[in-house]
């Protein structure tokens, strides 16, 4: 494990483990997977203010981007009074161009310590008794691609798990097209909503790179993503409800 991540991993442990304690009286062999829900769905609203701010952040963006592809023309042979003058539009609007993303980054070390959890044996010196417990017999920390092969009932799972990701991946970027028609309206909204031209492929398909991480992340940290696409999405489809109100009011 490495060093610098021993402390959160611990804690991590501390609190799982402690919740799967108290659950398994109710909850039976799925205890430990509610406490990773459980610790999931705290890691979010912990960075929930920040998600909100990418969120707004994302919407003026898009209802900027016609001022943007403007400036980059005009200045395009100007690399320093483009950045001036595009430093200057995201002031004069409260956001940045990095603002979507800082949610996502801080996600990582959540995740990376979820990922250690469930591949250490041993946790501060003591037996990882996580490491026992499973979803439907199949062990937390296991690999889609270890033990018996992804085309037996334990790779049965992950392929649930897959597939719930993926559905949850085109929920959320079809809501993401339709917050991006709504913030510019119209045909403009629409036309920029639609990857275009020989890369579009390629923009269509990133929302799915979650599925791929999950692929080689034992089944714990799937379940966190899991979880964490879920709270995102319902996070895009209350923000998104909540701007088509204000515009009807």
């Amino acid at each position: 494990m490495f060093s610098f991540l021993g402390v959160p991993v611990g804690a991590a442990y501390h609190l799982v483990a402690g919740f799967t304690g108290i659950l398994t009286p109710l909850l039976g062999g799925l205890a430990a997977v509610v406490a990773i829900v459980a610790f999931t769905a705290a890691v979010r609203l912990l960075l929930m203010p920040l998600s909100l701010r990418a969120l707004r952040g994302q919407v003026i963006q898009a209802r900027l981007a016609p001022q943007l592809q403007a400036l980059r023309q005009r200045y395009a042979r100007q690399p320093e009074r483009l950045q001036r003058e595009l430093s200057a539009l995201y002031k004069r609007e409260g956001t940045s161009l990095f603002a979507g993303f800082t949610p996502l980054l801080l996600q990582w070390p959540f995740l990376s310590v979820m990922y250690l959890l469930f591949r250490s044996p041993q946790v501060g010196g003591k037996p990882n008794t996580l490491l026992s417990s499973d979803l439907f017999g199949v062990p937390l920390g296991t690999h889609w691609l270890s033990g018996v092969g992804p085309a037996s009932a334990q790779g049965a799972v992950f392929l649930g798990v897959f597939a719930l990701l993926a559905g949850l991946c085109w929920l959320s970027a079809r809501l993401g097209r339709l917050m991006t028609v709504q913030a510019v309206g119209g045909q403009a909204g629409r036309a920029q909503a639609a990857p275009a031209g020989g890369g579009g492929w390629l923009v269509r398909a990133l929302p799915y790179l979650t599925v791929v991480i999950a692929a080689f992340a034992p089944l714990a940290a799937g379940l966190y993503l899991l979880t964490s696409l879920a709270w995102s999405l319902a996070e895009r489809k209350l923000f998104w409800r909540s701007g088509r109100q204000v515009r009807k009011s």
